[in-house]
């Protein structure tokens, strides 16, 4: 059996990991997206028989569906809203790159489903509350809120619709306190099923046993990727927690949210921006909220491909990459928008932190937002990397940058990505052999 590959972030999300997918899909039977939902998107930018290029946003979808041999599962540890993904496959079929009933795509009949309420109950509390943690307002806190305590509805339930509105009156009976005291009301099970069913007939055609499909395809020796989604920041038990997602966004979670045994995962590959980034509220140490900052957000595009929202923008940090290395078991490392530097004079990296013990170069993560980045400063570059296709052709500094990052994280770079196109890469390592 060949083990698979996870592909994870090794940040507060937004690494570029969908490029990174894209491309390793070239040589991948099956690419499984584990945990998360529609407050996910990844940009990717391909080229089209014009000789230019298309930027195509996939939220739900894996990568992998730009590939015409390249099949796809959403695993059951996913959260989807299906008129988001049905949204979604419509936007796939107007660019050719999917047909109705393709069976390169099987949505798991375990996944669990994002319904009118759970975006209802999500914008509630963010636009109510004083301790908003910054969501996307997509119900995915809801949902996985559901599926903790026994009352979510899988996907699987679309296929019987009287069965599907008894799983949504035990799960309103829930919220319904919440949505009274809001003076807000309160839709009926048979409202929310109506709601539901013109998608019905597009996706369960689709639906399948996706934990069966991994299975079948590692035991074939095909090669699958795990894809993940957010960064290991986010994650719901190693993240900035409050201020974190509702899903196992480190490499843990794709056995979870696959449906796969850890003996099934062979490589675990950890994607970083050349500096830092995070959305939503939380601790950001290296942030720079000033014109720098600004600087990073204009060059780098930094909005939300789901949202637009402007990201937060600053440093790499060293010690937040070393813990990710940690909690995810990292074998290699890859990292992206290195050109984004190009034209800084001197670039600081986070290289410890003081704290209230005094210097450290862990990252301090449950008291990061009482603690003071230690930076180092070093020489910057100003050639253009659009062009540059082989390590050995980075201006001097922008290599010893690279070089210093792999050093301090202790692991081999694979790749290096110099701008949003497929072909803007620095390939270094196989991450199949």
């Amino acid at each position: 059996m060949r083990a698979g590959v996870v592909i994870v972030g090794a940040q507060w999300g937004d690494e570029g990991k969908g490029k990174i997918v894209d491309l390793l899909t070239e040589d991948a039977d099956l690419v499984v997206r584990y945990a998360g939902g529609p407050n996910a998107g990844h940009t990717l930018v391909i080229p089209n028989d014009k000789g230019g290029h298309d930027k195509i946003v996939v939220r739900l979808v894996p990568s992998g569906i730009l590939r015409p041999k390249t099949r796809c599962v959403l695993g059951p540890g996913m959260v989807v809203d299906p008129q988001a993904l049905v949204s979604e496959l419509d936007e796939l079929v107007q660019k050719g790159v999917w047909k109705d009933g393709d069976k390169r795509l099987v949505l798991s009949d375990r996944a669990h489903m994002i319904l009118p309420y759970h975006r209802l109950v999500d914008g509630l509390r963010e636009k109510n509350s004083k301790f908003a943690v910054g969501t996307t307002k997509r119900g995915i806190g809801p949902a996985y809120e559901d599926k903790a305590r026994r009352n979510g509805v899988h996907l699987g339930a679309l296929r019987d619709l009287p069965r599907l509105e008894r799983h949504v009156a035990r799960a309103l009976e829930a919220w319904s306190p919440l949505l009274r005291e809001a003076g807000e009301a309160i839709p009926t099970p048979a409202e929310i099923v109506a709601a539901v069913t013109p998608f019905a007939a597009r996706l369960v055609p689709l639906l399948g046993d996706g934990s069966i499909v991994v299975d079948d395809a590692l035991n074939a020796d095909e090669v699958v990727i795990f894809e993940g989604a957010q960064g290991t920041l986010l994650d719901l038990d190693h993240g900035t927690y409050p201020y974190v997602t509702s899903s196992s966004a480190s490499a843990g979670g794709a056995c979870t949210g696959a449906g796969v045994g850890p003996t099934a995962i062979g490589r675990v590959v950890g994607i970083t921006k050349a500096y830092t980034t995070r959305v939503g509220g939380g601790p950001f140490p290296t942030e720079l909220d000033n014109a720098i900052g600004e600087r990073l957000r204009k060059a780098g595009g930094e909005f939300g491909a789901v949202t637009g929202r402007p990201r937060r923008c600053g440093w790499l940090d060293l010690p937040a990459l070393r813990y990710a290395r940690r909690v995810n078991g990292l074998t290699d490392l890859i990292v992206t928008k290195l050109d984004v530097l190009t034209g800084f004079e001197t670039i600081d990296i986070c290289v410890g932190y003081d704290t209230a013990d005094g210097r450290v170069r862990e990252l301090p993560i449950n008291d990061l937002d009482r603690a003071t980045p230690v930076y180092e400063t070093l020489p910057g570059w100003t050639e253009s990397l659009s062009s540059v296709r082989d390590l050995a052709d980075l201006p001097p500094t922008a290599r010893a940058y690279v070089d210093r990052i792999a050093a301090e994280i202790g692991l081999p770079l694979s790749m290096i990505s110099v701008g949003p196109e497929r072909e803007a890469t620095i390939c270094l390592r196989n991450i199949f052999a």
